[in-house]
């Protein structure tokens, strides 16, 4: 693969050589994943999975490192009437607020729960590259264990390939630590943006040819943010990448999934799509700040038989 990234014209031929999507046949398929029913057991399992695959998420200009212990304390305990329910995946931050992540999970008692940190001139991605590689590095000396970068949409949809592939090689290189081990990156399309799915196909296999650890539907700041049809079109890229290099991605879809319905309908398609492997938080991830709460909800539901008052869950 390294002849297509070799320049301009090189990357440009392949990306528009992919396949054209077919736009009414991913949406039905999408559709019909989404029918799939879980009962019982299974669904306690596949709610207690998608827990342990949430990156609990605060990126408001008003976070204070009040707001982030607490949402640290959340992750590390998220049922404190229940200790059998699993932690979160990640704690997602700006990256002033990591160093406050660390130390607070390290006081709970989470030290393995993941601090990921929002970089490059998130969310818009408006900033010339040494701010942003500097963004990164900060965050990685600070402690990021994950940096979740946006792309330049405005330079991909005017189809300058290279520049957004050299700039994700950059942010990936400013992930290496000192000790020789790398924050894992975590790329950002914001699909809501990027007007059409053969475009989201293209910028998923450029992501992936970079060295994208993850690809990541959305920042949650835009009117459209993670979708059933974007999110499998995003998990069928990381299959056909995979079966061609050998090379594993995680998927990360984010914003506007709320309710524990909307979550296992993205892991019935993970599991149809991607199989097994990738049904752990290590390969797949929801970013999300509200979906915990109904998770637990539901979680209480099937062991008790009967809903919890509203002061069952903390209010983020």
């Amino acid at each position: 693969m390294a002849d297509v990234t070799a320049d301009d014209g090189a990357l440009r031929r392949f990306l528009h050589g992919l396949p054209g999507v077919d736009a009414v046949g991913l949406e039905a398929r999408a559709a019909t994943l989404g029918t799939r029913s879980i009962k019982t057991t299974a669904k306690a399992y596949a709610i207690d999975l998608a827990i342990s695959m949430i990156d609990l998420t605060t990126l408001e200009g008003a976070d204070t490192p009040g707001k982030v212990r607490a949402l640290c304390a959340k992750g590390s305990n998220p049922d404190p009437t229940d200790r059998t329910a699993p932690k979160v995946a990640a704690i997602c931050v700006y990256p002033d607020m990591v160093a406050t992540a660390k130390e607070a999970l390290r006081s709970s008692g989470a030290p393995d729960i993941h601090v990921a940190s929002v970089a490059t001139a998130f969310p818009a991605g408006r900033a010339a590259l040494p701010v942003k590689l500097a963004d990164t590095r900060d965050a990685v000396a600070a402690g990021a264990d994950e940096i979740d970068m946006v792309i330049d949409r405005g330079a991909f949809l005017s189809g300058r390939y290279l520049e957004v592939f050299e700039e994700i090689k950059a942010v990936k290189e400013a992930c290496a630590r000192p000790d020789g081990s790398a924050a894992h990156l975590k790329v950002i399309f914001e699909t809501g943006e990027l007007q059409t799915y053969d475009n989201v196909r293209r910028v998923s296999w450029l992501a992936m040819l970079a060295g994208a650890d993850f690809i990541k539907t959305s920042t949650g700041k835009v009117a459209v943010n993670a979708t059933p049809p974007v999110t499998l079109l995003m998990l069928e890229a990381v299959r056909d990448f995979h079966a061609a290099t050998g090379v594993q991605v995680g998927v990360k879809p984010a914003g506007g999934i709320r309710t524990t319905k909307d979550a296992l309908k993205y892991l019935v398609m993970v599991n149809e799509t991607l199989g097994e492997p990738w049904l752990t938080a290590d390969w797949f991830r929801f970013g999300a700040s509200s979906l915990l709460n109904d998770l637990l909800m539901q979680r209480q539901k099937l062991s008790t038989g009967r809903y919890s008052g509203p002061d069952y869950v903390t209010v983020d």
